[in-house]
């Protein structure tokens, strides 16, 4: 058993610690409590003076697919010769010796969401994954946790000089709709010969995963969420950059938004419109969302300083930190064993000599599953 004593603990479930112990047995949390309690036998961490938090979840990101340092050889991103790929698998596609993952750990990021990139109308499948491990079937929390689809400029940029679809907005929507259409009817069908495109479509007509769509735009937003009306299926927008102009139709619709990256320039005509306040107008409205970094966009371990840049935006210091634990767990449909410290869940837990969203705090120790990783 393992006791972390004396620390401010920020639970994201509740009133805030002053100064109190959590108790982890295995990989799981079982108690968190004020005051000092050691159980006899326990290992005792002191944290005092120090912050504990939950890790943080990274809910977009390409950690471990596009690997560092490395060009054309470590990049496994895009699949840039068909642009509807919803077979393509991100675990086959991930390599745990990825620097990305170390840098994870120095910020406090205990849960990625990795996949495809945003090249093809549908990438492949996404997958939740902690950022502690050496073989990647053992650092799976969820496979797979979405399909990856885009809309926009990248599938028009990828396909269009070569002439072939989608060189427009009306054409990428049209072949989402069409793959869509086209596993509607395999699942009408009494004894299919497997496919797996189809299989893959499947799942997000079933509900079983959400359909993940890359729209910066706001118009592009607008059009994941007709074709997802249209379809019946499970919607998040990424990066959503103009969700502060459709804000209050996600909030009509309960479709939540995983936003950024934060930290960067107009780097696309299609982010002209980006702003810090975006976070906060999605808050207003009610809309459920997370911060992501989309590394390596935005390298990983600035994830609590874009929550921090958001925060100067205009949100609270609660949602900020919100939207890169408790409510990004929730959009991944994991609230029930990550971004808390509570009994019951993963002994994910992040010990920082400062503030989280304190530009200046550093993070000095990570557990995974009970386990000191950093």
């Amino acid at each position: 058993m393992l006791a972390i004593v004396g620390g401010k603990i920020i639970t994201m479930a509740g009133p805030v610690i002053d100064r109190g112990t959590v108790l982890v047995d295995g990989d799981k949390i079982i108690s968190v409590v004020e005051g000092v309690i050691v159980p006899s036998g326990a290992e005792v961490v002191n944290v005092s003076g120090k912050i504990v938090m939950p890790g943080l979840i990274d809910a977009h990101s390409h950690v471990g697919i596009v690997e560092e340092i490395f060009q054309e050889e470590g990049d496994d991103c895009n699949e840039s010769t068909d642009p509807v790929t919803p077979h393509l698998r991100a675990i086959d596609a991930i390599n745990p010796a990825d620097l990305g993952f170390r840098d994870a750990l120095a910020g406090g990021v205990t849960t990625v969401v990795t996949g495809p990139g945003s090249a093809n109308i549908i990438g492949g499948e996404m997958v939740v994954m902690k950022t502690y491990g050496t073989v990647v079937d053992e650092m799976i929390v969820r496979f797979p946790a979405g399909l990856k689809a885009a809309l926009g400029e990248n599938p028009k940029r990828s396909y269009g000089p070569d002439k072939k679809m989608p060189a427009t907005r009306m054409a990428a929507a049209a072949l989402l709709r069409e793959a869509l259409t086209k596993a509607q009817n395999y699942l009408t069908k009494a004894s299919p010969e497997k496919d797996l495109k189809m299989e893959s479509l499947a799942r997000v007509l079933k509900r079983e995963v959400p359909l993940r769509v890359h729209a910066h735009r706001a118009d592009d937003i607008m059009t994941a969420v007709r074709i997802a009306d249209e379809f019946g299926v499970r919607l998040v927008i990424e990066h959503c950059t103009e969700g502060h102009l459709v804000a209050t139709q996600l909030a009509a619709k309960g479709i939540p938004a995983v936003v950024g990256p934060i930290i960067t320039n107009r780097v696309k005509v299609e982010m002209q419109g980006i702003t810090l306040e975006t976070a906060a107008v999605l808050a207003a409205a009610g809309v459920t969302f997370a911060i992501m970094t989309d590394h390596p966009a935005v390298p990983i371990q600035y994830l609590a300083a874009s929550a921090a840049l958001a925060k100067k935006g205009g949100l609270s210091a609660e949602q900020a930190l919100q939207a890169v634990t408790i409510s990004a767990a929730a959009i991944l449909g994991l609230d029930d064993r990550l971004g808390s410290i509570e009994p019951g869940k993963d002994a994910d837990i992040v010990i920082w000599d400062g503030y989280p969203l304190d530009i200046s705090a550093r993070v000095e120790q990570v557990f995974i599953g009970g386990q000191r990783c950093f």
